[in-house]
């Protein structure tokens, strides 16, 4: 290559290299959101324009993968700290334990009235979500693993909260069913392995999809506007093998699902022993049922104008 020509190419390099350096803030955080923050922190170096575009990254992915657990606990205060744009997701993994932090991130992030929040902390025992978390108003999504849930005395509800998923978590049947009914606007329920939880109370107008795995004992559901339901019964759990699934015999099921109306697929899974099914009524609405041995499998797709106060799985008295 000639020396004009290596000239040229430096010259079109420098400009390239102004053009993305001169880019918006809100840009910049755009595109650093779409890396870890570990990484994104690294840009830093680059020139001085990037020294603190981190810190308008609109989504905050934190993952302690290979990191060693002081170092992690550097980077999420630091980014917490600092941070001074608006944060739309905060999405939090790891696998080392942070209880004794756990408490301060969730105080610092809650000043910042993020829309989104993921926690997937794995390490033993279950990680206390303060009361802090819960005064966020603005929260659209909300998903948490490995917690206990204890609701503070005085909650508000979230108000715009459409999207709740729990798993591997422990609570009591009001503190859930206040969770649940205080969210008016709750489009997507995802209850997954948890514990304390005898008696699923769920109350929810907007509600459209319901997904529920667990030992609970009996199930009230009044979603009006639910259109795909599952229900899976844990195997192990002690109270399927002696307590009947119906409380109320023949009308126990109808009144269980309260106010249905307009769902499209529900389907059950879990320990129902075949004997404990005694007839089932399908009059107008298409439905299959399948039995293999201490399975029961039931899908059921219904039209539109369908209402599930046409099918009635009677159990057999015990």
């Amino acid at each position: 290559m000639s020396t004009c020509e290596k000239a040229g190419a430096e010259a079109t390099s420098v400009v390239s290299s102004d053009r993305v350096s001169s880019l918006p803030p809100e840009i910049k955080g755009d595109i650093l959101s779409r890396l870890l923050v570990e990484e994104a922190v690294r840009t830093s170096i680059l020139s001085s324009t990037w020294r603190n575009a981190w810190t308008d990254m609109p989504k905050i992915f934190l993952q302690d993968g290979k990191l060693a657990q002081t170092k992690f606990v550097t980077l999420v205060d630091m980014v917490l700290a600092l941070h001074k744009g608006t944060i739309e997701e905060f999405n939090i993994s790891g696998n080392k334990s942070y209880h004794y932090e756990f408490a301060r991130w969730m105080l610092m992030l809650s000043r910042r009235s993020p829309r989104s929040i993921i926690i997937k902390l794995n390490s033993l025992p279950e990680y206390r979500i303060p009361s802090c978390l819960f005064s966020i108003g603005n929260l659209k999504i909300l998903h948490m693993e490995n917690c206990t849930i204890l609701l503070p005395r005085v909650f508000q509800g979230f108000k715009r909260l459409t999207h709740l998923s729990l798993k591997l978590f422990s609570s009591t049947d009001m503190d859930i069913q206040n969770l649940i009914s205080f969210c008016p606007v709750l489009t997507d329920l995802r209850l997954v392995r948890f514990e304390g939880i005898r008696c699923l109370n769920i109350q929810a107008p907007e509600l459209e999809y319901l997904e529920v795995v667990g030992g609970f004992e009996d199930i009230n559901l009044d979603a009006p506007n639910l259109e795909w339901a599952v229900l899976t019964l844990n195997p192990k759990a002690k109270a399927y093998q002696s307590v009947p699934i119906a409380h109320d015999t023949k009308n126990y099921v109808k009144k269980s699902l309260g106010s249905v109306s307009d769902i499209k697929q529900l389907a059950f899974f879990g320990f129902f022993p075949e004997a404990s099914i005694k007839r089932v009524h399908t009059y107008e609405a298409p439905c299959r049922i399948y039995s293999l041995g201490a399975y029961l499998s039931y899908d059921m797709l219904l039209g539109r104008e369908a209402s599930l106060d046409r099918l009635f799985i009677v159990p057999e008295c015990p």
